[in-house]
């Protein structure tokens, strides 16, 4: 009887007990979880092993910016011909060879104009009494020019005709190198115009570029059609479109860049073949913008400024740069000029990007400009009162 009795009773005790709910399988979101793990770990190993060969750069920016890119294997080697290689080999060389010892240093002012020069008593004036520190050379590639000062009289080299736009522009350049080049004592290279003028003492010019291992290259990126678009395939092998750069004709180099530019051959020769007006029936490409900037930027991008020490203002924006009239000429105007402490570059793109940065004479931020152009003839007078003046600044 008990054995039933408590038999009746489990039974009666498992019938009541409720059944056990059966819940549906966890939706959490664990793929994501395990993202968010994956990324705090690649977090937490790139502050602990930082790449070394990180470099700064902007969140959010169009460029591959993060520590994990320098992680990526580097894209292989493109082989050089054997053009290519030679001249890698020597531009490597000269750049790299100690600077040419001499005990009166100078610097070779080159003057490249169509005649005569109608500052030469203002350049005058600039020179006098410094007659050791510097050496003169007129390319005048329209006439022979006359020359009203003492210091110019028997500096005009060989010259030949120059086209604007041309190769014959980069040819006149190379042909005022390679004349300065034969005197050792010149350690500085300026490339002047006939409407340029000194915004400084003689003095602060000579030292501004003594006292400095850099060259005075203008060079920057524009993807606009008067930067990149002027580009050609015709230039590859040896250039490539993203080492494409533009920058203003007038430069002042020290004197291995100045053997660099005088030795080069391949990379001129495809500028004298594939950069000129009329480029493939509709795009002008000027060698004297671009031939510098790129072989630079490819060579020894870390030996030049970036900016050139003459002014131009092409605020205008126009094919020729704003022009000085004798009205124009104030002591304000050259004060202002020969204080800018600052580059400007504007892409030619529908954008119109400003890119301005500080001009830095090693390391201190100091003033861009040693000369000035575009300046009318007319202006000579006004430019010989004012120059005792300005050029304090």
């Amino acid at each position: 009887m008990k054995s039933s009795k408590a038999w009746s009773i489990g039974t009666t005790d498992i019938q009541i007990m409720p059944t056990p709910r059966h819940r549906p399988p966890s939706k959490r979101p664990i793929w994501i979880i395990v993202l968010l793990c994956l990324v705090c770990l690649s977090l937490i190993g790139a502050y602990i092993y930082p790449p070394q060969s990180f470099s700064a750069c902007y969140f959010l920016s169009s460029n591959v910016c993060s520590p994990f890119k320098d992680w990526l294997p580097p894209e292989p080697a493109r082989e050089y011909t054997d053009d290519e290689l030679a001249a890698r080999i020597v531009a490597r060389d000269i750049i790299s060879m100690p600077s040419v010892q001499s005990k009166n240093p100078k610097i070779a002012f080159m003057f490249l104009t169509p005649g005569s020069l109608p500052f030469e008593k203002l350049w005058e004036k600039f020179l006098l009494g410094h007659e050791e520190r510097f050496s003169i050379y007129v390319h005048a590639s329209k006439e022979k020019p006359v020359h009203e000062s003492s210091l110019f009289i028997g500096r005009d080299i060989r010259s030949d005709k120059v086209s604007w736009g041309k190769i014959s522009m980069v040819d006149a350049e190379r042909r005022l190198l390679a004349n300065a080049l034969e005197d050792a004592d010149n350690q500085h290279f300026v490339l002047l115009s006939d409407s340029c003028v000194p915004l400084h003492n003689f003095d602060y010019v000579y030292s501004y570029l003594m006292e400095t291992n850099i060259s005075f290259i203008d060079c920057f990126e524009d993807p606009g059609p008067h930067g990149s678009g002027r580009y050609t395939e015709h230039m590859l092998p040896e250039i490539e479109r993203k080492d494409w750069r533009k920058g203003a004709q007038w430069f002042s180099v020290k004197r291995q860049h100045a053997l660099l530019i005088t030795a080069d051959s391949l990379y001129y020769t495809k500028f004298k073949h594939y950069c000129k007006p009329g480029m493939e029936g509709h795009r002008n490409c000027y060698a004297d913008e671009h031939y510098l900037p790129t072989l630079f930027h490819m060579v020894d991008p870390g030996g030049i400024a970036n900016w050139s020490v003459t002014h131009v203002d092409w605020s205008e924006g126009k094919w020729h740069p704003k022009a000085y009239r004798a009205q124009d000429v104030t002591f304000e105007l050259m004060k202002n000029i020969s204080s800018i402490d600052e580059t400007i570059h504007v892409t030619s793109n529908a954008k119109k990007i400003v890119m301005k940065k500080p001009c830095l004479w090693n390391g201190m931020k100091r003033p861009c400009y040693l000369f000035a152009r575009k300046f009318y003839p007319e202006a000579r007078d006004k430019l010989m009162h004012l120059f005792s003046n300005f050029t304090a600044f």
